[in-house]
C-alpha cells in the first residue's frame, strides 16, 4: 500500500507519556463517590458499581508485571481522530505487563462481541494504524447494548477467548452501555471487566474529573482551518456571506471552540438561544443587523457559523419536534401515507395549534426533514437538517424588504456548508496523539488491578505531557436519569456550553468586535506536527480558557 510521506512520518512518531505512565505504577484510591443526580435511582440500577473510589495513577520503583491475560477492545459509535492511538496504547501497555498478553478487536463496533466476529491484533497491524486517523482497524456501530441476550452472548465469547477485560471507546452512551454492562457481568460473577474510554468529537463528554473528551481538538483544528480558508477567501472576494453549519447536535462546543479559533462575523450557540427564548425570527433580526451594518461600510460579505443542533434549543422548534418525536414513534399510519403532500397534511392535523402553525411556516424542504426516520433514541436526526439553508432564504426575504423600504443599499449572495466528516477521521493533532495514547496505556494499568466500571481518566491537560495526571473515574459518577423513547433511562449526563464559562464570556465580550466592519478574521492554518511546542502541542482555546492558561 502506498503512503504520503506525512503517513511515514507520523507512524515513526513516538507518542508522550505522563510520567505517572512511564514505568511501575501504583494505584491510590481517593473518596468515594456517587452520581451527579438521581442518587437513590442510579444506585439501586448499579448497586455494584455505585460509590467506587477514584483512582491516581503514581509511578513507582520495581516494575508491573502480572500473570497473562487476554482483553477486547470496541470501537462504538462515530469515529473521532486518536482512536487507534487508543488502541495502539492499549497493546503497548499489555505487552509491557507481559509479553503473553493479548488484544483482540472486535469488528464492526459492538456487535462483533455480539456476534463473535473478531481479530488478534499483532504488533504489525498495530504499527501500520499508529497516529493515524479513522476507526479502520477494525470498524465501528452504533449497536446499543442492552439486552440481557446480548450481555449473555458476549460473556461466552470472553471465555472463548480467554478474555479478562473489554475495553470500550466511545461517546456517553456508549460508556452508558459500558457501565451497564460492567454492572451485569458483575452479578453474574463472570470474571468480565469493563472499562471505558472517553471519546467524541463533539466535546460534550466532559465533567470535573473528564477535561475532554478525545477527537476534539483535532476536529476543531480540522474545521478552523476551513473556516480560516473560506474567511480568507472571503476577504479577498468581497462578494459572499458564507453559511457555516458545524457537527454538534447536543451543544455548540465545536461551534464555540471554532469561533475562537477564528473570529467570525457570527457564531450561534444554541444554549444561548434557549436561555435568551429566541425565536427563529429573533435569530434572523440578529443575523441581519450584522449584515445591514457590514454593507453600510461596502461590506458585502462575512462568515456565520450555526451549530449543527441550533434548531431543537430554540424554545417553539423544540416543542415541535418533541411533538414529531412522540407522534412519529413506531406510527405505522404515518409511513404508510403516500406522497410528501399526505405526510404533510397528517402531521399537521395531529399537532398542537402553535405547533402547527410554526410547522406551515417552514419551508417545505425544512419541515420534510423533521419528518424523516429517526435514530436510534427517536429523536430527529438534526445532522439532515439544513439549518443554514433555512436561515439563509429566512435572510433573503428580510433583506429584501428592507431594500423595499429604502433600509438596506447592499447586495447578498450566500454559501452555505457543512463540515462535519471532514474532521471525524482526521490524523491526529500531537495532542490527541498522545492523549490517546496515554488512555489506552492507563486502561491496561485499570485492568491488571481488577476494575471495572470505570472510564480511563488522564487530566491536567494544559500543562505538558509529562504532568498530565492518570487514574480512573467511576462510570456511575457521571450519570442521570433523563427520558430516552419514552421511558427514563440511566445516562452520563452531556455537558452543555456554560453560559457562564470564560470560554464564553471571551466569545461574548469580543462578538461585538468580530461583526465590527473592521475584518478580524483570524487564519488558524492546517494542523502541524513538527516544530515549536507552542505551534504543534497546544490544546484547544476551550481548554486553555476553562483552566485560566493562555499557552503552555
Amino acid at each position: 500500500m502506498q503512503k504520503s510521506p506525512l503517513q511515514i512520518a507520523r507512524q515513526a512518531y513516538q507518542p508522550k507519556l505522563p510520567v505517572a505512565l512511564q514505568g511501575a505504577v501504583r494505584l491510590v484510591e481517593g473518596e468515594k463517590t456517587h452520581s451527579v443526580a438521581d442518587q437513590d435511582e442510579i444506585k439501586a440500577l448499579f448497586p455494584n458499581t455505585y460509590g467506587l473510589p477514584l483512582i491516581t495513577m503514581e509511578p513507582t520503583s520495581g516494575k508491573n508485571a502480572s500473570e497473562p491475560f487476554n482483553v477486547g477492545v470496541i470501537l462504538s459509535g462515530g469515529q473521532a481522530p486518536g482512536g487507534h492511538n487508543v488502541i495502539a496504547g492499549l497493546y503497548d501497555g499489555l505487552k509491557s505487563l507481559n509479553p503473553e498478553n493479548k488484544l483482540y478487536g472486535f469488528l464492526g463496533g459492538p456487535s462483533g462481541l455480539i456476534d463473535g466476529k473478531y481479530q488478534l491484533l499483532t504488533g504489525d497491524i498495530i504499527d501500520e494504524y499508529r497516529n493515524t486517523g479513522g476507526f479502520d482497524i477494525i470498524g465501528s456501530g452504533r449497536t446499543k447494548l442492552e439486552e440481557t441476550w446480548q450481555f449473555d452472548n458476549g460473556i461466552e465469547i470472553c471465555k472463548q477467548l480467554g478474555i479478562k477485560a473489554v475495553v470500550i471507546i466511545g461517546g456517553d452512551d456508549s460508556n452508558t452501555n459500558a457501565c451497564v454492562l460492567a454492572e451485569y457481568y458483575l452479578q453474574k460473577q463472570c470474571g468480565i471487566q469493563v472499562i471505558g474510554c472517553p471519546k467524541t468529537i463533539d466535546g460534550d463528554l466532559k465533567n470535573e474529573m473528564i477535561e475532554t473528551s478525545f477527537g476534539f481538538d483535532t476536529a476543531c483544528k480540522t474545521y478552523a482551518e476551513l473556516i480560516g480558508n473560506i474567511q480568507r477567501d472571503a476577504n479577498s472576494a468581497k462578494k459572499y456571506w458564507h453559511f457555516i453549519r458545524l457537527m454538534g447536535r447536543s451543544a455548540s462546543h465545536i461551534a464555540l471552540e471554532c469561533a475562537l479559533q477564528s473570529q467570525p462575523n457570527i457564531c450561534l450557540i444554541s444554549e444561548e438561544v434557549e436561555a435568551k427564548k429566541m425565536t427563529l425570527n429573533d435569530i434572523v433580526e440578529d443575523i441581519v443587523k450584522v449584515i445591514v451594518n457590514r454593507a453600510n461600510a461596502g461590506l458585502n460579505f462575512g462568515t456565520i457559523l450555526i451549530p449543527e443542533g441550533l434548531i431543537e434549543f430554540i424554545p417553539a422548534m423544540r416543542v415541535l419536534i418533541q411533538e414529531l418525536n412522540d407522534m412519529l414513534a413506531a406510527n405505522e399510519e404515518f409511513t404508510s401515507l403516500d406522497g410528501d403532500d399526505a405526510k404533510r397534511e397528517y402531521v399537521k392535523s395531529k399537532l398542537s395549534p402553535a405547533s402547527c402553525e410554526l410547522f406551515r411556516s417552514l419551508p417545505k424542504g425544512i419541515a420534510k426533514q423533521l419528518t424523516l426516520d429517526r435514530d436510534p433514541h427517536g429523536n430527529v436526526m438534526v445532522s439532515q437538517i439544513e439549518t443554514e439553508k433555512l436561515l439563509i432564504e429566512m435572510v433573503q426575504k428580510r433583506l429584501a424588504v428592507l431594500k423595499a423600504n429604502g433600509e438596506y443599499k447592499g447586495k447578498f449572495a450566500a454559501l452555505n456548508h457543512f463540515f462535519g466528516y471532514e474532521g471525524r477521521c482526521a490524523m491526529p493533532s500531537n495532542f490527541d496523539a498522545d492523549y490517546c495514547y496515554s488512555i489506552g496505556v492507563n486502561a491496561t494499568h485499570l485492568i491488571a488491578a481488577g476494575k471495572t466500571g470505570y472510564m480511563s481518566l488522564v487530566r491536567n491537560l494544559t500543562k505538558p505531557t509529562a504532568e498530565w495526571i492518570a487514574g480512573g473515574v467511576p462510570i456511575t459518577m457521571m450519570m442521570n436519569m433523563e427520558k430516552r423513547n419514552g421511558k427514563m433511562k440511566p445516562v452520563i449526563q452531556k455537558a452543555l456550553v456554560d453560559l457562564d464559562g470564560a470560554p464564553f464570556k471571551y466569545l461574548q465580550d469580543h462578538r461585538a468586535e468580530w461583526a465590527d466592519p473592521v475584518t478580524s478574521y483570524i487564519y488558524p492554518g492546517p494542523i502541524q506536527y513538527y516544530g515549536p511546542s507552542e505551534v504543534c502541542d497546544q490544546p484547544t482555546r476551550t481548554l486553555l480558557l476553562e483552566r485560566g492558561a493562555s499557552s503552555r
